[in-house]
């Protein structure tokens, strides 16, 4: 396992190095530069010569590798630079946005397990019945409904008419969190709960289970040790996908309820051309992509045989 583990890491450093090179080099190919960028924000009027000088100060006026090369090293060593618009420490702002998202990430996973675990399972079972096809249809809206015309919807209705819950922001404790972790939750669960059904199916119709019927073994007794055991490395991949994008910070919906996270920040940077912030948004990205990846890889290994009997 640990040979396996060191060798998928070693795979992955590569990846890392080119998404962030990647990046670096398109951010810094637009047509305005951070310096005219500031210039426009605050509204101030800067000589050719006090732009050249700032462009110094930043480093913006050496080659874009070089560029690169000299931001690696400083990451290298825990340095990830200030931002160009407030002038604080990129890495401490970064942390100061972590914990709403973590938050956030958390209560969508864990509503979206609840809801699409029990009803995909339950659509597989009562297949082609009219509580399937309710359950599909329901599904396929929710799928189908943007992000940002969810969360204006719940706005509208659960804020605005019943005033149930705040408008925006994350001050209110957990009445904060209810309509940001829904409109979320409604999107994933929609889609999961129909790959659910789909994987349960398929389990559901192999030799084994016909097998264990015909032994005698009880059809809750199937589904619940055999098929949902076999099913969980779809379960497994669907919510390493949602816990990686979710991570990284859903930038529609945070910067719709103004939930302080690291989507909203990365939205805040763009706009302002704030690179060093972008580039740790984007390092982020990457890392905990990187790392949900590894731990499913390993979640599989432990499940499927078949992935260790190739190995030897």
């Amino acid at each position: 396992m640990k040979h396996y583990i060191l060798k998928r890491l070693f795979q992955l450093i590569p990846i890392l190095i080119g998404i962030t090179l990647l990046s670096f080099l398109l951010m810094h190919v637009a047509s305005a530069d951070a310096i005219d960028v500031m210039e426009q924000n605050t509204g101030g009027i800067l000589s050719e010569e006090a732009k050249e000088k700032a462009r110094r100060e930043l480093g913006l006026d050496k080659p874009l590798l070089e560029q690169y090369g000299i931001w690696l090293k400083n990451i290298l060593s825990g340095d990830m630079g200030e931002s160009y618009v407030s002038g604080k420490p990129v890495f401490s702002t970064f942390i100061s946005k972590l914990p709403a998202t973590i938050y956030l990430t958390v209560a969508s996973i864990l509503l979206t397990v609840l809801i699409s675990v029990p009803l995909g399972i339950l659509a597989a079972v009562k297949q082609n019945r009219i509580l399937d096809y309710i359950i599909r249809f329901f599904s396929f809206i929710g799928n189908s409904l943007p992000n940002f015309f969810v969360s204006l919807l719940l706005i509208y209705f659960f804020a605005l008419k019943l005033e149930w819950f705040p408008v925006m922001g994350n001050t209110q404790g957990w009445k904060s969190i209810i309509l940001p972790t829904f409109t979320l939750a409604i999107a994933m669960a929609s889609k999961y709960t129909r790959q659910i059904r789909a994987t349960v199916l398929e389990e559901w119709n192999k030799d084994y289970v016909l097998g264990a019927r015909s032994r005698g073994v009880s059809e809750k007794r199937i589904l619940y040790f055999s098929v949902l055991k076999a099913s969980m490395l779809t379960i497994i991949t669907l919510l390493a996908l949602s816990i990686g994008s979710l991570l990284g910070g859903t930038a529609i919906v945070e910067s719709i309820f103004m939930w302080d996270g690291v989507g909203k920040m990365a939205v805040d940077a763009i706009t302002m051309r704030d690179y060093p912030v972008i580039q740790a948004y984007v390092i982020w990205m990457a890392i905990i992509y990187v790392i949900v990846n590894l731990i499913a890889d390993i979640i599989y290994h432990y499940f499927d045989p078949r992935i260790r009997q190739e190995e030897c």
